[in-house]
Parts: C-alpha cells; sequence; structure tokens
C-alpha cells in the first residue's frame, strides 16, 4: 500500500509542484530513490525551461558521452540502489558488466588511484572539496570511460547516478571534450540529490555524510550489505529528503541574493 502527497517546493527558477506515491510501511533507504530523483529531474526542469525563455539553449544529446569520464559521485543510497539493480540484470549483461568494473579497477590501482578513492568511500568525516578536487582532476586525466558505458550509451540510463542527471551545459557541445582547459558553461543546479540522499543518510544512521566514487560502488554496497537492510517509515523518509532539500534551497536562494521562499509543503490526498 501507498500514500499520495502532493508535494511543492519554491526553486530560485520556479515553483515545483508532484505528486508523490511512498509506500505506508517500513522501507529501505533506497526504496526513496526514485522519488528524489524524480524531484531533483522536476527542480532541473525548472531551470532549463528559464534558461530557454533567456534565449539558451541545452548542448546536451544522446549519444554525446564527454562528461562520461569524469569521476561520479554516489550517496549510500544510491549505492544501494545500483547494486540491487545489477544484481537483476540478465545474467551475460551483468558478466559484461563486472568485468569492465573489474577492468576499470586493475587500471585505477596501477595508476595509484584506487587507495585514494577508497579513503573518500570510507572516510570518517566529509572530506574536504581540496582534498577532492585534485583526485577527480587525476581521475579526468585519464579519461577512463564509465564502466556503464556502452558503445558511447549509458547501459543504466534509468537509474543513472543522480550528479550524471544534474550536468547540463550551455555552452557549444564541442568544448566538453576538455572540461577542464574549456570554458564550459553549465545549467545551474538548485540542489544536488547525491549531497541531499547523502545528508538524510547521515542522519539516519548518525554517521558522516558520504559520497562513493561510482566505479567503486557496487564493492562498497556489498561490504555494506546488513546496513542496506535497515528501514523506516516511507513517510519518514520522504519529511526527511524535503527537509534537507530545503536546506540546499535556501543557501541557493541566498547565494543568488533572493528572498527565501516558503519552506516545502506536504499534503496528503
Amino acid at each position: 500500500m501507498t500514500e499520495r502527497f502532493e508535494v511543492a517546493l519554491n526553486m530560485p527558477a520556479g515553483r515545483l509542484t508532484t505528486v508523490i506515491d511512498v509506500p505506508t510501511g517500513f522501507i529501505p533507504i533506497n526504496a526513496i530513490v526514485p522519488v528524489t530523483r524524480r524531484l531533483g529531474e522536476e527542480a532541473a526542469e525548472l531551470e532549463v525551461q528559464h534558461a530557454i525563455e533567456a534565449g539558451l539553449a541545452i548542448s546536451c544529446r544522446k549519444g554525446c558521452a564527454a562528461c562520461c569520464r569524469m569521476l561520479v559521485p554516489l550517496s549510500v543510497p544510491e549505492a544501494f540502489a545500483l547494486r540491487e539493480c545489477v544484481e537483476q540484470l540478465p545474467a551475460d549483461r551483468r558478466t559484461l558488466l563486472l568485468n569492465r568494473l573489474s577492468e576499470t579497477k586493475d587500471r585505477l590501482k596501477h595508476e595509484g588511484l584506487w587507495e585514494r578513492l577508497t579513503d573518500v568511500a570510507e572516510a570518517s568525516s566529509p572530506v574536504p572539496d581540496e582534498e577532492l578536487d585534485p583526485i577527480n582532476r587525476a581521475y579526468y586525466a585519464l579519461r577512463i570511460p564509465c564502466p556503464y558505458l556502452d558503445n558511447e550509451l549509458c547501459s543504466i540510463y534509468e537509474i543513472r547516478p543522480a550528479a550524471c542527471r544534474e550536468l547540463l551545459v550551455t555552452s557549444p557541445a564541442e568544448l566538453c571534450q576538455d572540461l577542464v582547459q574549456n570554458p564550459v558553461i553549465p545549467l545551474p543546479v538548485s540542489m544536488r540529490v547525491s549531497s541531499v540522499m547523502a545528508l538524510v543518510w547521515g542522519t539516519l544512521t548518525s554517521s558522516p555524510p558520504r559520497l562513493i566514487p561510482l566505479p567503486m560502488a557496487l564493492e562498497w554496497a556489498e561490504r555494506h550489505e546488513e546496513e542496506a537492510r535497515m528501514t523506516w517509515p516511507g513517510s519518514s523518509l520522504l519529511d526527511q529528503v524535503l527537509d534537507k532539500m530545503w536546506r540546499f534551497l535556501s543557501q541557493e536562494f541566498t547565494n543568488r541574493g533572493w528572498t527565501v521562499g516558503k519552506e516545502p509543503e506536504k499534503e496528503k490526498l
């Protein structure tokens, strides 16, 4: 059984109003991932429309995978959701994917990056940006295709990480061939969904907000399988998500020099 809620969020690019179905019973954290990503996508669509009205155009198109050489961070709930999805793949696809992940791991070990990524994934406190930036740059310099990429198309597109969904640019597509050297213009992101879910997980488990590098997400989720089985009331998880989203939105309003709007509204239908 599910409960249906109408949720309203005031965003910098407009007001987001949508209907969400949440299980009435106790659910694992990964069950709230699709709902959270959908809220993020609807927020991004408001930014897209705002950009179009300003005369801009989104350059990203199907088959453009230049950004799929970047190091993608996942929240704990996303890592658990990804592992569940991979386990349900047909055996041949799962074997192919696991082989690619193994090859990526070997390459990163050879380059001395795997241990550094493990330290990030298992850190006992949030890793500051000044420590993450050189790791991100070293990873991008290798130009390793995402292990989930198949013929320059995402093989897990429907469940791709929130960070992948949020990277949209209005600058010419050819500039994305070198995201470090070129003046790429990304679309503003009102709230980063991976960070939202990382904060939710941290609050629920009294642990630090944690972001896990995509190449090791399956291994990390397997090591923490017992935590993946923990459950909470569905409506409570939604409340946590909305609370953390509002934190990000409040900061974004402040950053843009605007008056902070109303807190999220949730009404049972």
